[in-house]
């Protein structure tokens, strides 16, 4: 009766005897302004938490979901999620979900705007860009754009990069999330419904 008693005690006390998950050592959560207002950005605390679903598949067919090359163009920087992070916290830069619509609704990184790699280089006008003959001219002070999609076997993300590029977008001012949904989900980052 003791031990059935105990184990009980113990399973019962299991969330409370659970580790803290921080982002970094130092770091629990970081709090960003969306326009629908703050959100919290921290990681799943269930120590036993595990991806389910489609999130969870490793070997989907390529072609299509072929391993993405780390850098999708010259002169873009690839980031990680700590530098995401950085870029949700600058009211200067832009994170652009580079997903079809569907995707993006069923869940994204919190204060992504949704812009489909199929409308990427068309909508460059509303990151400052002006329409020219050839593509777009982009002044100096266009913002920094941090791209991703569903991870590093998803394409979206680096063909809208490409495609920003040839329309015109410095290579310089753009970042790819080369992890994206997939590993940001695995890390039990906060997901919200896209807007």
């Amino acid at each position: 009766m003791k031990k059935i008693l105990l184990s009980l005690l113990i399973a019962g006390a299991g969330p409370a005897l659970a580790e803290p998950v921080g982002i970094t050592p130092d770091v629990m959560s970081v709090t960003i302004e969306t326009p629908s207002g703050p959100v919290e950005i921290g990681r799943v605390q269930d120590n036993t938490n595990a991806l389910e679903g489609d999130w969870a598949l490793t070997s989907r067919p390529c072609p299509n979901f072929c391993i993405q090359p780390m850098s999708p163009a010259e002169g873009v920087t690839t980031i990680g999620e700590l530098e995401m992070i950085g870029f949700l916290q600058d009211p200067d830069a832009v994170v652009m979900d580079g997903r079809i619509r569907p995707e993006y609704e069923a869940g994204t990184i919190p204060g992504a705007i949704s812009v489909p790699y199929t409308e990427a280089a068309d909508r460059l006008g509303e990151l400052g860009c002006i329409v020219d003959f050839e593509g777009f001219e982009c002044p100096e002070d266009v913002p920094q754009v941090a791209l991703f999609c569903n991870g590093p076997w998803c394409g979206q993300s680096p063909t809208a990069a490409r495609r920003m590029i040839e329309a015109g977008y410095p290579a310089e001012k753009l970042f790819y999330y080369r992890g994206g949904m997939q590993v940001w989900r695995m890390l039990g980052l906060t997901v919200v419904p896209g807007a």
